[in-house]
């Protein structure tokens, strides 16, 4: 007699199969919104292996694998539903976005191009190509694609501010700066927190100032306070009394600044005020063109005293003094681009130097580097930037990549000389040694997309050069 599993087995197996690829599909598309994708990819798995003629099933897999960092199948299964659905604009978007982060750009582009064809009001992959297209160093045709977006959608708030940054890179600060503006609109996903609400008005450069209480408020980085707080001394010079909220960090810094008349810490409670403006959004306010950039060989100053600490601690200067940054915040969308490793630069340093750790924060991944260096000496972690700019007045040059401390030494005057990756940031602009922005930097930019060692070899000579007794 048939026991009650083996009856309930066969009801099983006569029972319809639940498992269709509707079933299936719709399981892992759940699954992948609510971002697990363990289980989500085996699920497209088997909706494929229930119907392998669906596209949306290997596009939608392709999705997770990206999401999940495993590129190389998240081509294949592109590809797959391309094969299927040749019409496909969102997998030719999505595989563009794939293809360019494993470095094939020029597929990536004709990606894009396939997906506009398709589509021609894919605002996304409009934007996105422009994207790509600065990273392939063809500026002009990133601004065109910029454009097309906007065209198409003029509320568009990231081709408005992505094109922002390539203006002002271009030095097309007439249409750069008031795009700029749309930084607020896509304010979470550049990390800079929201427009800041007060009662009292906006301070746009069309209201007169003097005998006016301006607050100004630092919104983005340390190297972005440091390199704009310098329009204080234009708002003071046109009357008012300036208040410049920075970072805590910065405070004893800013504080030499000429045209502050306040200078208080973030979080700190708010003196009164007439007017307030963002600290980025005064070089619109002063309508600055690349002519007429406030640029100061020096516009910070150094603690004396604490510069007296510092040369008596160093002793009597013997050789050549270089101060070395070699990597930046790693949260930084562009870090990957702009840092490097010191283990890479240590074997590419002159002889007859001697050569200082800047670095607060040094990578476990170039901790033992430093410590095995005898030619790079390490003072500890510097307590605050007051301290780093003493130190900075006792050295002869400051080699260092694009961080705050490049802004510290610029606005200090000091001669400096910054490692520039291919496509930098907006701020160095396009083709020069120089920057308008800091006299006394000069700058040193890859030829190739990720080739230190080039760049490393020119600084290198330059040292020899500047400093021949080195």
């Amino acid at each position: 007699m048939p026991s009650f599993l083996d009856k309930l087995f066969k009801r099983k197996a006569a029972a319809p199969a639940t498992d269709t690829f509707e079933t299936l599909f719709s399981q892992a598309t759940t699954a992948a919104t609510a971002q697990d994708f363990a289980r989500a990819i085996p699920l497209y798995d088997q909706a494929i292996a229930a119907d392998p003629s669906r596209p949306e099933a290997y596009y939608k897999r392709a999705n997770a694998l990206k999401d999940t960092g495993r590129l190389q199948e998240a081509l294949a299964s592109y590809n797959q539903a391309i094969e299927r659905k040749p019409d496909y604009a969102y997998a030719f978007g999505n595989r563009a976005f794939v293809q360019q982060s494993l470095g094939l750009l020029e597929e990536a582009l004709a990606s894009y191009d396939q997906a506009i064809a398709i589509d021609p009001n894919d605002i996304l992959a409009h934007n996105n190509r422009a994207l790509l297209l600065q990273l392939l160093y063809r500026w002009d045709e990133a601004l065109a694609s910029y454009d097309h977006a906007i065209a198409i959608n003029p509320g568009y708030a990231d081709a408005h501010y992505n094109r922002s940054l390539t203006a002002l890179f271009l030095g097309d600060f007439a249409s750069g700066w008031p795009d700029f503006e749309w930084r607020w609109q896509v304010a979470q996903r550049i990390n800079i927190g929201d427009a800041r609400k007060f009662i009292q008005p906006v301070w746009r450069g069309d209201q007169p100032l003097a005998g006016k209480r301006l607050l100004v408020y630092s919104e983005q980085g340390l190297g972005d306070t440091l390199q704009f707080c310098r329009y204080a001394s234009l708002a003071a010079a046109q009357g008012a009394t300036v208040i410049l909220e920075v970072q805590p960090s910065l405070v004893s810094v800013v504080k030499t600044l000429e045209g502050a008349s306040q200078v208080i810490a973030m979080g700190s409670p708010l003196p009164a005020f007439d007017y307030h403006c963002s600290l980025m959004s005064l070089p619109l306010a002063f309508k600055t063109t690349a002519d007429s950039i406030p640029s100061a060989q020096k516009y910070l100053r150094s603690n004396p005293e604490k510069v007296t600490e510092w040369r008596t601690a160093l002793g009597e200067r013997r050789t050549p003094r270089v101060g070395l940054v070699w990597s930046g915040n790693p949260n930084n969308p562009i870090d990957v681009r702009r840092s490097l490793s010191l283990a890479q630069w240590i074997p590419k340093l002159p002889p007859g130097f001697q050569y200082f750790c800047l670095q607060n924060d040094v990578r476990r991944t170039d901790q033992a580097a430093l410590d095995a260096s005898q030619r790079i000496v390490s003072s500890g972690e510097f307590p605050s930037f007051e301290s780093t700019a003493a130190f900075c007045e006792c050295l002869d040059v400051v080699v260092c990549v694009d961080t705050s401390v490049t802004h510290l030494a610029g606005a200090l005057g000091k001669r400096t000389w910054v490692l520039i990756p291919y496509v930098p940031d907006w701020r160095w602009m396009r083709d020069r040694e120089d920057t308008p922005w800091y006299p006394s930097l000069k700058l040193y930019r890859q030829k190739v997309a990720g080739e230190w060692d080039e760049v490393l070899d020119r600084v290198a000579a330059d040292l020899r050069r500047a400093f021949p007794s080195g």
